[in-house]
């Protein structure tokens, strides 16, 4: 009687195993505090909906083929779904239409791809975010002087269009600002900080930089800090404790932030509807908000730029 009780319950156990949801939530990278963000939001979407996150990343974020291993995995093991912040817009195409094609439902964030096969899309508006930039820089160095853009890397979605956006947005309104360059940091804080320099020898007159994401905005006021060049107006995109230090000490004017933990909630959300037979909001503009020093005493600022990430990040694990 006590065998066949076991036996009952060892079965009930693996049964119940089995039945656990899982999505895999799948961004460019894991180490800045915006992708663990991200995750948190991602988490909390996970509780409301009663699924399990799995969160894996490259270790590098332009690492599109690690990324399309890692999509490619779980398409195979047939989770129940996908959110992922596409590395290059073209390169991710292919995994992404085989998770459709296999019924793994895929809810992309951050970034864009040039797919429809999508459940849903849940970005800031990255252009505009660009052109925010672009109106603070151009009013801070009274609209003229040479400015340089220090981007992220060709073939980023989110990135290309804040650096459209940003151009663009100068052009028009500051017809006296000369854009003298467009220079990548590919996600190394080292490389950004050498280009940066690099601008700062050819065009020692430079009156402003706008840095279009958070490794290239760390490795921009290096090369800041490390010329003693105050002078240089900069506009930051994405926030961390260190670049709002830098803000505080008058090296960086102002941040674009985006909101990494809307972001993760709203496309696991996606997914979590999905699977309970909803239909999911096509797109999702997560917001953009731009950042002064005097900003950050306010309280809807402060839950913007410090959200209570550990509440949610407590005992999870990443896999690799």
């Amino acid at each position: 009687m006590r065998r066949v009780l076991l036996l009952s319950l060892l079965l009930l156990a693996s049964c119940t195993r089995e039945k656990k949801t899982i999505v895999g939530v799948v961004p460019k990278g894991a180490n800045h505090i915006f992708w663990q963000t991200v995750h948190a939001g991602a988490i909390k979407a996970a509780q409301e909906y009663g699924f399990e996150v799995e969160w894996n990343a490259p270790t590098l974020e332009i690492d599109s083929s690690r990324q399309i291993e890692i999509v490619d995995s779980m398409v195979n093991r047939k989770l129940a779904g996908i959110v992922l912040a596409p590395v290059d817009k073209k390169a991710l195409v292919g995994v992404v239409e085989r998770a459709a094609k296999a019924g793994v439902p895929v809810s992309i964030f951050d970034s864009g791809i040039d797919t429809r096969q999508r459940i849903a899309y849940v970005a800031t508006n990255n252009e505009e975010g660009g052109r925010m930039a672009a109106r603070r820089l151009g009013e801070v160095i009274k609209g003229k002087g040479k400015v340089v853009v220090i981007g992220f890397m060709p073939g980023s979605a989110s990135t290309m269009e804040r650096e459209h956006g940003f151009q663009d947005e100068m052009r028009t309104k500051f017809p006296d600002v000369n854009v003298v360059g467009l220079q990548f940091g590919m996600a190394d804080r080292a490389k950004a900080l050498a280009v940066t320099e690099n601008v700062l020898t050819a065009h020692p007159d430079l009156a402003g930089l706008f840095a279009d994401n958070e490794s290239s905005s760390a490795g921009a006021v290096q090369a800041l800090k490390s010329r003693n060049a105050k002078g240089v107006k900069m506009v930051a995109f994405d926030a961390s404790d260190q670049l709002i230090a830098d803000m505080k000490a008058g090296w960086i004017d102002s941040i674009v932030v985006q909101n990494p933990f809307k972001m993760g909630y709203e496309s696991a959300k996606a997914i979590g509807m999905h699977l309970k037979g909803e239909k999911p909001p096509e797109t999702v503009d997560s917001g953009a908000t731009l950042v002064k020093p005097e900003d950050l005493e306010k309280p809807e600022m402060k839950e913007l730029l410090f959200p209570d990430i550990q509440k949610y990040l407590k005992g999870q694990s990443a896999a690799h």
